[in-house]
């Protein structure tokens, strides 16, 4: 039965179940009221207590807990708990952390959202929570809460659906790695009994099909040809996604009828029109004066066409501006432009500041006008404007603003507004504007969170300007990045969930986390099918002088950041020049674009080309063909000193807090001049082709084809399958497998047939029973002490007696069972072989109470399951090769399923087996305990 739709959140009831220590009168009890003016309404955890701190709250009812809130003290506090953890399950012993964040030391309480999805889109209950204090903001100060609430959905036949649901995917994945584990140790007979009397879908059917081919039959022209099949069906196409990108860069040169293009600019807004394929352009600054020319590009034609020389002279339009913002709406084909820094803010800020791109003079105003905050609309079809607010911040909208974010929600017809610096004539101090909503249907504004953090809805994102922002339609999360507030160029992440009104910090910074520098006018597009947004950075500082020169990276610096699932993963895109020619990146020599890489073009690689760095550009993106379209911005200084400028060395390059002077208006001889530009650009990411991922797992399989053959085959035919098939398949331009590929040589000459080839069967040991079952190996004990076993169990190969029908209890039956969810796990080391292999009895010191802890993996490896004989005897190719050939050695088994295991890295996570060691759960403290 299906849950209702969950209701609304509501306040949650709870108790204090327990506490580590505390100090005096600040027991835990205090935390149920809120009470801010009583220094003494708090939790204090005990100075002398040398244990962790905690304290643990019971929910009245389960639930799904979906925020929590931190009540304070009515001033700032130096026992204000500030570093913490959150963690929550259904037991308390079981718990899981869902929130490691920080509370500011101020008076206003803070609410963060819990962690109540987990990866795989699965909601989960809870009933206990855990909070870790880990310090306080005043040094060698006890932590103190002061109070704490909870909010989320409580509907009892809601929350029993979930727990319900969560409880069938804990038993499958628990299932599900018991099944890797006997898999991997052999115990093929209770791995197909389990899979037969469970109906589990595993993983899909194809990739148990490669298992059998590979680990079982050693078949590896049929496992090759499998190859095509599991990339037939897209099991590849993850991986795909994750690889490192090259960024294929081609100019666009197109005019509009009279040969003309919209002229050199920084500043200006762009929108696309992903449906009709068309993009717009309007505004910006040019060096000298703030633009008001219209353009649009028509993606299918290539062309380009002046919609308004000057949108001034035209009745309701915008006037010249820069620093501007301008979405597209595909549900009413309407455009929206807001903000603005035109030349007489301009000439009120003064040479210190000027926006991103924005014109400025050495000379400041001698008056200050009064400014309003204009909000327009562009109907495409009838080509006319509308002034919707004359000044917004009257109507409940956001002040005159520039160099701040906007997107639009076209399915809600919801527009969005965070950020951006204040133009309010007072350039002595700097003000920022919060994040805004706008109806399109009612033509209202909304306040959603203050620039002074004076909010208690949600976790505040910090005010900036000079950011990014984009929108992700499928779940309607906003994500906030970058920028700059006062001095400080920003590497922190947050994502606004609309529906909630509640903020996540996802990075504090993510360069640490393998992101780009802090930068300032990066700009953002998303690809909300591929869970991706990419990044084309700005302006950043010089970390040589402490941050406080400002310079453009000599090399672009653009990224990929791969959002789902939390917190997500960035990479660097390559340049197409870094690529090399011979193998065009990715060791396959084709130069194939892959499925998930777009639409990027190849060509002669002396002829590449690729935009100049650059910030205050602008950038779309068509989703239809992958396609980043990227239109002038500023270079940066020009002239003598333009390296020393872009290294950091001279005076810092333009920027919103502290330009230079020279930035367009010095007109002396020998000036230095940024650079304006008007070039116009199409970006697609290439990923390795399916051809290359293909290539690659031929590789792996010719390897241990080859190490089979020098213990089985003449040496002579080794070495020629090595020359020519194997060698076939070695990307010979990458040092690493070109080294792997030198280094079988040495294997051939140093194989020991004698020590590792298994014993051939006897025929007289091959037995058919009178149903005419497949040939199964007679149970003979080697040792007089396993004789009376019914198995052998001696220092050679040993077959176990299997008697039981397939038809009656599906062991028969090929292993071909289903899909499953996560990634690939390893085997567990690489044992010993069965010739060699020490069997001893576990001391009595290993014993506890009855209970053998000396079970042997290598024994369990080297015992052949009947199974394996059903699918031997079954393959036509191992019938050709040899009828009496012996089932495999447990060390070729360990191998070939290494080689199996390393397959799997490229295949999608819902296709294969789950991550990671049964024997790692062993591992955990919880585990450790219990031992």
């Amino acid at each position: 039965m299906q849950a209702p739709p969950p209701e609304p959140s509501q306040t949650l009831s709870y108790s204090i179940v327990d506490s580590s220590s505390h100090s005096g009168k600040y027991s835990p009890r205090n935390i149920l009221i809120d009470n801010p003016a009583d220094q003494g309404s708090r939790w204090s955890t005990s100075v002398q207590s040398n244990s962790n701190h905690w304290i643990l709250l019971r929910l009245n009812n389960l639930a799904v807990l979906k925020t929590i809130t931190f009540g304070k003290y009515h001033k700032s506090h130096p026992c204000t708990m500030k570093e913490f953890k959150v963690f929550v399950g259904t037991k308390p012993e079981h718990l899981t952390e869902v929130l490691h964040a920080s509370l500011r030391n101020d008076s206003i309480p803070e609410t963060f959202s819990i962690k109540h999805i987990n990866n795989i889109g699965l909601c989960f209950p809870a009933r206990y929570i855990k909070i870790l204090p880990l310090s306080a903001h005043g040094q060698s100060f006890n932590s103190s809460i002061w109070h704490v609430s909870m909010t989320g959905i409580a509907d009892e036949v809601y929350v029993d659906g979930v727990k319900r649901t969560y409880d069938e995917f804990r038993e499958t994945q628990v299932l599900r790695h018991v099944l890797k584990h006997l898999r991997q140790r052999r115990l093929l007979t209770p791995y197909q009994s389990i899979l037969s009397r469970s109906n589990l879908q595993v993983e899909h059917p194809l990739v148990s099909k490669l298992h059998q081919c590979i680990v079982l039959q050693g078949d590896w022209d049929q496992a090759i040809d499998l190859l095509n099949d599991i990339s037939d069906a897209g099991l590849f196409d993850s991986y795909l996604h994750l690889c490192q990108p090259y960024a294929v860069w081609k100019q666009i040169h197109d005019t509009d009828d009279d040969g003309d293009i919209p002229p050199l600019r920084g500043g200006h807004a762009m929108c696309i029109d992903h449906v009709n394929g068309l993009i717009y352009l309007f505004g910006g600054w040019d060096g000298v004066k703030s633009l008001d020319d219209f353009w649009v590009y028509d993606i299918k034609k290539g062309r380009w066409s002046r919609l308004s020389r000057a949108t001034s002279r035209e009745h309701n339009a915008p006037g010249p501006r820069s620093c501007h913002k301008m979405v597209h709406d595909s549900k009413t084909g309407c455009i929206y432009v807001l903000g603005r820094l035109g030349d007489d803010e301009a000439q009120d800020s003064g040479p210190a500041r000027s926006g991103a791109d924005a014109p400025s003079t050495p000379t400041p105003s001698s008056s200050s006008k009064p400014v309003s905050s204009e909000f327009y609309r562009y109907h495409i079809e009838s080509a006319k404007w509308t002034c919707l607010n004359y000044d917004a911040a009257s109507s409940n909208g956001p002040p005159l603003i520039f160099d701040h974010q906007m997107v639009m929600d076209s399915e809600a017809q919801m527009l969005y507004v965070f950020g951006g610096r204040v133009v309010d004539g007072d350039w002595n101090s700097l003000k920022f504007s919060g994040l805004y909503s706008y109806s399109v249907q009612i033509n209202k504004w909304r306040l959603l969170q203050h620039p002074d953090n004076s909010s208690h809805a949600s976790v505040m994102i910090p005010s900036r300007f000079g950011h990014s922002m984009v929108l992700e339609p499928n779940t309607r999360t906003l994500y906030i990045f970058a920028g700059q507030r006062d001095s400080k160029y920003l590497s922190d992440m947050y994502a606004y969930d609309i529906a909630t009104n509640t903020t996540t910090e996802i990075f504090s910074n993510f360069t640490s986390a393998g992101g780009p520098e802090a930068c300032f006018t990066q700009r953002a597009v998303i690809d909300p099918r591929l869970h991706e947004i990419y990044v084309f950075c700005g302006l950043t500082r010089n970390p040589q002088q402490n941050g406080s020169s400002t310079y453009l990276p000599s090399e672009p610096s653009n990224w990929v950041y791969r959002y789902h699932p939390r917190p997500g993963q960035w990479t660097k895109m390559l340049s197409e020049l870094d690529i090399s020619p011979a193998t065009n990146g990715f060791g396959s020599g084709t130069g194939e674009v892959g499925e998930s890489g777009g639409n990027g073009e190849g060509g002669d690689y002396d002829s590449l080309e690729e935009p100049v760095p650059r910030y205050a550009h602008q950038v779309v993106y068509d989703p239809s063909t992958r396609t980043v379209y990227m239109h002038g911005g500023n270079a940066g200084m020009v002239g003598p000193l333009e390296r020393s400028l872009r290294d950091g060395i001279g005076e810092e390059t333009q920027t919103e807090q502290d330009p230079q002077p020279a930035d367009g208006n010095s007109d002396g001889e020998g000036a230095e001049r940024e650079k304006r530009l008007d070039d116009f650009w199409k970006m697609s990411l290439v990923r390795p082709s399916t051809k290359e991922i293909i290539r690659q797992a031929k590789y792996r399989l010719r390897q241990q084809q080859f190490r089979e053959m020098c213990d089985q085959k003449p040496a002579v035919e080794a070495l020629s399958f090595l020359q020519n098939e194997v060698s076939s398949v070695v990307d010979h331009s990458n040092p690493k497998e070109a080294e792997v590929f030198r280094s079988l040589l040495t294997h051939l000459v140093m194989a020991s047939p004698l020590d590792s080839l298994p014993t051939p069967l006897a025929e007289e040991d091959l037995v058919e029973d009178e149903a005419g079952t497949p040939p199964r190996k007679r149970t003979r004990a080697t040792t007089p002490s396993s004789s009376t076993s019914g198995a052998a169990t001696g220092g050679g190969m040993v077959v176990e007696e299997f008697s039981a029908s397939p038809s009656t209890n599906g062991i028969g039956k090929p292993l071909t069972n289903g899909f499953g969810t996560s990634t690939n796990g390893q085997a567990n080391g690489h044992g010993h072989d069965h010739m060699s292999a020490h069997r001893r009895a576990p001391s009595s010191s290993s014993l506890k109470a009855g209970i053998n802890l000396g079970v042997d993996k290598d024994r369990l490896q080297s015992t052949v399951d009947p199974i394996e004989l059903e699918v031997l005897s079954s393959s036509s190719s191992y019938a050709a090769q040899s009828s009496l050939a012996a089932p495999i050695s447990q060390k070729k088994f360990q191998r070939r399923n290494e080689v199996f295991e390393s397959l799997l890295e490229f295949i999608a996570r819902e296709a294969k087996q789950p991550e990671g060691s049964l024997l790692d759960f062993m591992d955990v403290d919880m585990g450790m305990d219990h031992l």
